[in-house]
């Protein structure tokens, strides 16, 4: 049964039926009929007659709903208005539409440092499909160019050689590209001007591949940071870890335009090294010459706990050097340790490691007392000697830092202090520096695209408020106004005293600096003056 539009007087024709189900449904067809040929036949539902049939139902029964945000709030009046400087820097973007594509590489595990090697190699290859474009990627599936490729909409698959580590063999890749959509700049400016449809995301996203595609090449990227070795000065942080510093990155659509994030930043790495030197770390051991014993049970599992899933990198094949990462260290030592190998005559015999590198390589180890890592899959017992590892460069540490190294990584390391902790003027400074040396307008994907950074920070306008006053307690009643956020309470009583039942104090020193006596001492004191 149709219904009538609201507000519509029921007509006999639309609501008849009770009687006979049949000839109800009839007329009902042959109205509706009627009215999508044009005729101007009885209109069942009272639609007007230009109504388009189907539609305008819906249309009545449900109005269109106004989607448009709501106004923002107003900047505000109170107080006085200050110019302020963000840590954001205008991005000038071009009104063109830039080619989004979906890529498949396979072997499908690499990782994103891996792929993009892969793709700047193929775009290197392939002039004849790339046309001297600079492609950006963003490491995964993603690969957006400025121009259309000459395949149009159809898959292609591009076949790519990378040379092995050293004397290692090559790799072979395999390629699929495929037409994804377009990226509209123009729909995006627009956007941003409070025209047309919301900031498209992913217009945002494809800015955001551009920015990062360089970098992420030229540093470590870790998350929306970039990271880089340091070059003179060494920020240890004991246990084989190290201080790295960095900038953070991101692009964010703001006030009419696009805008840079950066910020500094800083995190802890892996110290490239020797893995002997990493377990003297480590274990506390001054001098590996003093380690004369095999480790102890406690030694190993504290060994085990630091280099597990770590990469390490062989020293003893020349120029061929090979990544592994790391599964378990042995209970043995190299000397005791064996494994199945297999003879020419397809005969296999158990062989300890200390022989197998005597005989197969002319080594004798300096360490046979110590144990071995065993890398890559546990069940092919691959076994190496501590002394012919080295720890990759570039591994971020993930795992959790002792307390004395947060206790470093916070207080003892100046120069972080000073990055993330420094007054405004010289976090200014510092982010300045950052974009000169980041040189985004020199970068070669950013200044293909037709993209510009403003090397000014924005300036936008704020207000400070005025301070609330404060009343003590006391016979005077005084009422002061704080200086900057900082008032003085000596001499002085609380307006209303109030009863703290529960309390605690956390102490974040190391347990050498401030033991539980210290601590309980404290605590009585400040009991007695409360």
């Amino acid at each position: 049964m149709f219904l009538p539009p609201i507000g519509q007087p029921t007509s006999s024709s639309s609501l008849q039926g009770s009687g006979n189900g049949n000839n109800n449904q009839q007329n009902n067809m042959i109205n509706t009929s009627a009215s999508s040929s044009g005729s101007s036949s009885a209109n069942p539902i009272g639609l007007p007659p230009s109504t388009p049939p189907g539609s305008g139902i819906m249309t009545m029964l449900h109005p269109p709903l106004d989607l448009s945000p709501p106004p923002r709030p107003d900047f505000g009046h109170e107080g006085r208005s200050i110019k302020l400087r963000a840590n954001h820097f205008s991005i000038r973007i071009p009104p063109i539409l830039i080619q989004h594509y979906d890529l498949n590489i396979q072997p499908d595990k690499c990782p994103k440092r891996v792929n993009r090697e892969i793709i700047d190699t193929m775009v290197n290859k392939f002039q004849n499909i790339f046309n001297s474009q600079h492609p950006a990627f963003d490491g995964k599936r993603n690969l957006y160019t400025k121009d259309p490729l000459p395949f149009g909409r159809d898959r292609i698959e591009l076949e790519v050689t990378l040379p092995g580590p050293g004397e290692g063999r090559d790799r072979c890749f395999k390629v699929q590209i495929k037409w994804a959509a377009q990226v509209s700049l123009v729909s995006l400016q627009e956007a941003l001007q409070g025209h047309g449809p919301p900031v498209s995301n992913e217009a945002v996203s494809a800015l955001d591949v551009i920015m990062r595609h360089l970098p992420s090449m030229k540093y470590t990227p870790v998350g929306r940071s970039f990271f880089s070795p340091p070059d003179i000065q060494y920020n240890p942080l004991g246990g084989g870890r190290e201080v790295w510093f960095g900038f953070h990155q991101s692009v964010r659509p703001s006030y009419w335009r696009m805008s840079l994030n950066i910020d500094v930043s800083a995190t802890a790495f892996y110290k490239s090294q020797p893995v002997i030197d990493f377990m003297c770390e480590v274990l506390d051991i001054r001098d590996i010459q003093d380690q004369r014993r095999p480790l102890n049970d406690a030694q190993r599992v504290k060994f085990t706990k630091e280099i597990k899933g770590l990469k390490i990198e062989i020293t003893h094949c020349g120029n061929m050097k090979r990544k592994y990462r790391v599964c378990n260290v042995t209970r043995k030592p190299a000397q005791y340790q064996t494994f199945p190998l297999q003879l020419e005559s397809g005969q296999t015999v158990e062989c300890t490691v200390a022989k197998y590198f005597y005989e197969k390589h002319h080594m004798k180890l300096q360490y046979p007392h110590l144990p071995c890592l065993q890398v890559g899959q546990e069940q092919k017992h691959t076994y190496l000697p501590l002394e012919v590892c080295n720890i990759v460069p570039g591994q971020r540490c993930i795992k959790k830092l002792t307390d004395m190294q947060t206790s470093t990584m916070i207080k003892n390391q100046q120069e972080l202090l000073q990055a993330t902790a420094r007054s405004a003027p010289d976090r200014e400074k510092e982010i300045n520096n950052l974009v000169r040396k980041a040189e985004f307008n020199n970068d070669v994907y950013v200044t293909h695209f037709g993209i510009n950074i403003l090397t000014n920070m924005t300036e936008v306008m704020g207000r400070v408020l005025t301070a609330p006053k404060i009343q003590y307690g006391g016979r005077t009643k005084i009422i002061v106004t704080p200086n900057q956020g900082v008032w003085d309470m000596r001499g002085k009583q609380f307006h209303t005293g109030i009863e703290i039942r529960t309390w605690a104090i956390a102490c974040f020193a190391p347990q050498r600096n401030c033991n539980e006596a210290a601590l309980r001492t404290f605590t009585q004191q400040l009991q007695r003056i409360s």
